[in-house]
């Protein structure tokens, strides 16, 4: 058996170890985790605050997050998914009423990498290096993980799925954080954004979880 085969069979294992019938409670809370309209209203906060302290310079670090996102989705749902073209959990026949799956949801056809994890993990990356906020970094790092273990527990995913997805957002976070800082030649905007209160972006995060709850109980 190659490196790869090993590799696979471990994935498929830890799939099925995390990937269980669980209560319904939290079917319908990592349904709702999993769902990218959940966090837009953390979004609009994050946009809120950088506009409200950086003024008419915001539009360089919204644009790098934009930049940022466009490459983490487009290196992995256009890119690696159509190159390696490895089928989803949801998808593999081998895996038929092996894997637990919520509502008849199963994705599109293939799954590495997982285009949640690069994008929730790249704009987690790039905002910690911008604000350089110790508390906010823990907890927007939480939050990525959460959204990625989430596709695993929809059964959408395989973990080296989410990891090798996390890895593409890293990695085009850093890309585009070098590229804003050393290329582009006015860096004010980079030095004053360490100063931003992050309290209200955590707050809406914290609050959207809150919200959770009552919608898993609802929907379930």
């Amino acid at each position: 058996m190659d490196i790869l085969q090993t590799l696979d069979t471990l994935d498929k294992q830890w799939l099925l170890a995390l990937n269980n019938d669980y209560p319904a409670f939290w079917d319908g809370l990592m349904y709702g985790i999993s769902d990218k309209l959940t966090w837009i209203p953390f979004y609009v906060a994050l946009i809120i605050i950088l506009i409200k302290s950086l003024k008419k310079q915001s539009w360089l670090v919204i644009l790098a997050l934009i930049v940022c996102i466009i490459i983490a989705d487009q290196v992995s749902s256009g890119l690696i998914k159509e190159m390696v073209h490895r089928l989803r959990p949801s998808r593999n026949p081998d895996l038929e009423n092996m894997v637990c799956l919520l509502k008849g949801y199963r994705g599109g056809k293939y799954g590495f990498v997982s285009s949640h994890a690069a994008n929730s993990f790249g704009l987690a990356m790039l905002t910690s290096l911008f604000f350089h906020n110790r508390k906010y970094t823990i907890i927007v790092f939480f939050w990525a993980a959460i959204v990625a273990y989430s596709r695993i527990y929809l059964g959408v995913h395989y973990p080296g799925d989410v990891i090798g997805g996390a890895l593409v957002g890293v990695g085009a976070a850093m890309l585009v954080y070098w590229l804003f800082t050393k290329v582009l030649p006015d860096k004010i905007v980079f030095k004053k954004s360490a100063e931003i209160n992050m309290s209200l972006p955590l707050w809406v995060l914290g609050a959207s979880f809150v919200a959770l709850i009552p919608y898993s109980l609802w929907i379930y």
